[in-house]
């Protein structure tokens, strides 16, 4: 590699650093903006349940469609590109949503901004591979932790700055991200194919057979099954944590929020330390014995004794979502190929999240059916219990690669 060379791709680590971080902020922000202002909102229209309803139903829907749709993106039009495009529909969105005049375009906006996170959420694995394969754990730790503060910091500030300046300023301010987000990644879109050549990075695109070849290897259904139990405890929590914690725990439903602010502020420790226990150490079995073993314990605490030490069940369930980095990190690290860390991604992201969107609501018609928390918290516990074998399978330290290759022959 000649000085040059050295030059150019050290500029394209640093703006692919950027541009990963602005993305995984606007990520999460996008999402986690928006249901404390409803109360503002509805003081200047209308917002019907229904409206509310899907909403809260759009996120991991598009989540699902949008991840499985993002492979042909990727390879239609580069990663590069198509990262540009993601975040640009998701800063779009983001402006629609603060300008609505009503509940319908509240929707659509919304709509845009989680098709635009459904097809980021898929990428950002692959552009740490991509960019930086030599350290995928110490990326994965930046890029998620900046999820967890983009999932907690919006909550927290969202109702005072709505106070101070309008609702309308409030949602749109995210949009700064996203749009200051668009340019690494219009110049790294530029620059992708020189800086390719110059890192001896495989510019091939994907192959539709790869994420076929998902359906058929263990450990593409571990990782999916381990993403489906951590977002479905953390969308059925963030659904109904609070008025779980009011019927059972006899809280206020402000001391409710309050430890729901602690379900979330849970993940953010999780992110800063297991990328690295995972990609350095290839710490797995452990982990996963850790975190479900405080999910059965937090939602059995809640089950058969909430009112004794509410936070303390919060904070074990709060521990269940550290797979969620740990999902991320095992992406780029059971891969060897840019195609397959693509598929992978997609495949345990859109299977995870396709059937997480059934949980929170089925958890809400059970109570409504039953009248109780009893069979629901049932639920969390047998999910959480779920995800033990796919740690085992996780755990054996091989690559999609490798274990088509002992089962089909040549990858």
């Amino acid at each position: 590699m000649t000085s040059s060379d050295l030059i150019a791709v050290r500029r394209g680590r640093i703006l692919a650093l950027v541009g990963i971080v602005l993305l995984a902020f606007s990520l999460r922000s996008a999402v986690a903006s928006l249901s404390p202002l409803f109360d503002a909102i509805g003081e200047d229209f209308d917002l019907p349940a229904a409206v509310l309803g899907l909403i809260g139903t759009v996120p991991p829907l598009c989540f699902a469609v949008f991840g499985l749709l993002a492979s042909g993106f990727e390879r239609r039009f580069g990663l590069e590109r198509t990262t540009l495009v993601a975040l640009g529909v998701v800063g779009l969105g983001l402006v629609a949503r603060a300008a609505a005049i009503d509940a319908s375009g509240l929707l659509l906006g919304s709509a845009l901004i989680f098709a635009g996170v459904g097809v980021g959420n898929v990428l950002v694995p692959a552009l740490v591979k991509k960019y930086f394969a030599d350290r995928i754990g110490l990326l994965t730790t930046v890029y998620t932790t900046t999820m967890a503060l983009s999932t907690f910091l919006p909550p927290l500030i969202a109702v005072p700055i709505a106070d101070a300046a309008g609702w309308r300023f409030s949602l749109g301010l995210w949009a700064v991200f996203a749009l200051a987000g668009l340019a690494p990644w219009i110049v790294l879109a530029l620059q992708a194919r020189r800086l390719a050549a110059a890192a001896d990075i495989d510019l091939a695109p994907v192959s539709t057979r790869v994420f076929g070849r998902m359906w058929r290897l263990p450990t593409a259904w571990a990782l999916a099954t381990t993403f489906f139990a951590s977002s479905a405890v953390a969308y059925t929590s963030f659904a109904w944590l609070p008025k779980i914690l009011v019927d059972t725990a006899g809280v206020t439903p402000q001391v409710a929020g309050v430890l729901l602010s602690l379900f979330a502020l849970i993940g953010l420790p999780a992110s800063l330390v297991v990328p690295a226990l995972v990609a350095r150490r290839d710490i797995v079995l452990p982990l996963f014995v850790i975190a479900l073993a405080c999910g059965v314990l937090g939602a059995g605490g809640l089950l058969v004794a909430p009112a004794s030490a509410p936070w303390l069940w919060v904070s074990l369930l709060g521990t269940l979502p550290l797979l969620f980095p740990l999902v991320l990190t095992s992406v780029g690290l059971r891969t060897r190929t840019h195609d397959a860390t693509v598929a992978l991604s997609a495949f345990a992201q859109s299977l995870g999240y396709g059937v997480t969107m059934f949980i929170p609501l089925s958890i809400g018609l059970l109570h409504d059916a039953s009248g109780s928390w009893t069979a629901p918290l049932v639920i969390l516990i047998v999910i959480s219990l779920l995800a033990l074998p796919a740690g085992v399978v996780i755990a054996r330290r091989k690559t999609v690669e490798q274990e088509w290759e002992q089962r089909h022959g040549s990858w």
